[in-house]
């Protein structure tokens, strides 16, 4: 059947208008004033705002990590995601030590494929590319993975050497295609780790007093200046404070296709978290860390003035019981990650559009338009027109909620707390559309598992440059 929203109020990051919107075969056909369709479902959005659904580039859904996976799998972390507005995600599929990245992106695919309930691309984690498996880089382009991770972070895991960082961005820049950049200094940051232990520092608190923005700074810069060699973007994931951002902005000033995302952890919690009683602390142990409260108002600015790019979660969920606690007498055993997927809409409205720091458009461009953009998947995703998917978000400007574990309207991850608990916002998402299907209203989840595509993206085009 087809779908007909009516009297909304439409905003995209260009635009502010009112209107109506048919949608059809899953896609929008129309955008007119008081149109006149016969054998649609009618959805009256009066009062309230109509924006492209949420585009989260940032999730690790069934993700191995520290002995365990994080919480969520792509059935309850989509679910999640699209009660709290967003309908496309993409997701890290991550290549073991000797594994083919081709063999991995295949473990991803099965992980997602009957699960999933909206829309869905991937990134590469990158994490062993001798010369002879560059190749692979241009093959997984053509199979619609045009975005690549490398981390220079956890040593003997994760962590990359410069060589071949620069070895997978000069791949990358032939290909057209993107770098992100997980940009920390890991091997200091694991010598302070191993001073901290051997002085008997076990508590939560010191993972971030062994993660100083100094080594988040520096592995910015580091990241930028290989990829200006390289002649490759790169797209700095999950920036947590003033000295990275700084970094960011002399980059491009420099000439530097250079991006950057933040998180909503970043814009509204601290480090004072880490001072929780007992173990609490462990809930917060993501990386970066939470810093100090005086890096928010850059960070705010840095959205406003455009700076920063995207606001995306890294929601990656491990439940304080059983999960959390294996680094309950060593931090550097906690998995790192928090959950977010199901906040961050509802928060950026908060702190930014009530609080006077971004207009509406800035808000449709940081949750939705630039990710859209940057990965490849603009106009399909990230606005509404003619001809784009119909992913669409009936936003209640006026719902107070109060976001909590306790909260069924508000949680909905599989997790045993909420990294923002207890937080009041006085917007929230009423309706969400995917696909032309409704899959959340009054409440309810309508949608069904299997219903998200895989989305092949397409190689990055400088859209958002200057």
């Amino acid at each position: 059947m087809r779908l007909l929203i009516r009297h909304g109020r439409i905003i995209t990051a260009t635009d502010d208008y009112f209107a109506d919107i048919l949608c059809d075969q899953g896609r929008i056909v129309a955008i007119g004033r008081d149109l006149d369709v016969a054998n649609a479902r009618v959805i009256d959005a009066g009062g309230r705002w109509v924006i492209p659904g949420g585009v989260d580039p940032h999730t690790h859904f069934d993700m191995p990590f520290g002995g365990t996976y994080s919480a969520d799998d792509f059935e309850s972390g989509t679910i999640a995601a699209a009660f709290g507005g967003t309908t496309t995600i993409i997701d890290f599929a991550v290549q073991q030590r000797g594994q083919s990245m081709l063999a991995a992106l295949d473990a991803w695919h099965q992980k997602a494929h009957a699960k999933a309930v909206i829309d869905y691309g991937f990134h590469m984690v990158v994490t062993d590319m001798p010369d002879g498996r560059t190749k692979e880089l241009s093959q997984l382009a053509d199979a619609g993975v045009t975005s690549y991770k490398l981390f220079m972070a956890y040593p003997g895991v994760l962590y990359s050497d410069d060589a071949q960082i620069f070895r997978a961005m000069r791949q990358a820049g032939q290909d057209g295609t993107m770098v992100c950049m997980h940009a920390e200094n890991g091997i200091v940051i694991e010598e302070l780790i191993n001073q901290a232990l051997q002085a008997g520092h076990t508590a939560p608190r010191y993972h971030a007093l062994t993660r100083p923005t100094r080594m988040e700074g520096e592995g910015v810069y580091r990241a930028l200046a290989i990829a200006e060699v390289a002649q490759v973007p790169v797209y700095i994931v999950h920036l947590s404070s003033a000295d990275a951002l700084e970094e960011v902005r002399r980059g491009r000033d420099r000439g530097v296709d250079a991006y950057a995302e933040t998180c909503p952890q970043y814009l509204f919690l601290d480090e004072t978290a880490y001072d929780a009683p007992g173990f609490e602390g462990a809930k917060y142990v993501m990386t970066p860390p939470l810093r100090h409260h005086a890096n928010q108002a850059h960070l705010w600015r840095g959205l406003r003035l455009g700076d920063l790019h995207a606001v995306a979660t890294d929601h990656c969920p491990f439940c304080f019981s059983g999960q959390k606690e294996l680094g309950l007498n060593n931090f550097a055993k906690i998995p790192n990650g928090a959950p977010g997927v199901e906040s961050r809409l509802a928060l950026l409205y908060e702190g930014g559009v009530k609080q006077g720091r971004l207009s509406p458009n800035q808000f449709v461009q940081f949750t939705s338009t630039a990710a859209a953009k940057l990965f490849g998947l603009f106009p399909r995703k990230g606005t509404i027109a003619p001809g784009s998917d119909a992913d669409i978000v009936i936003f209640n400007p006026n719902r107070p909620e109060r976001i909590s574990v306790d909260n069924p309207r508000t949680h909905h991850m599989r997790v045993d707390y909420n990294t923002f608990e207890g937080f009041q916002v006085s917007g929230y998402p009423d309706v969400v559309i995917a696909g032309g299907e409704v899959i959340v209203e009054n409440h309810e989840f309508k949608g069904r598992p299997g219903a998200g595509r895989f989305l092949k993206r397409a190689r990055y085009n400088g859209l958002l440059r200057d």
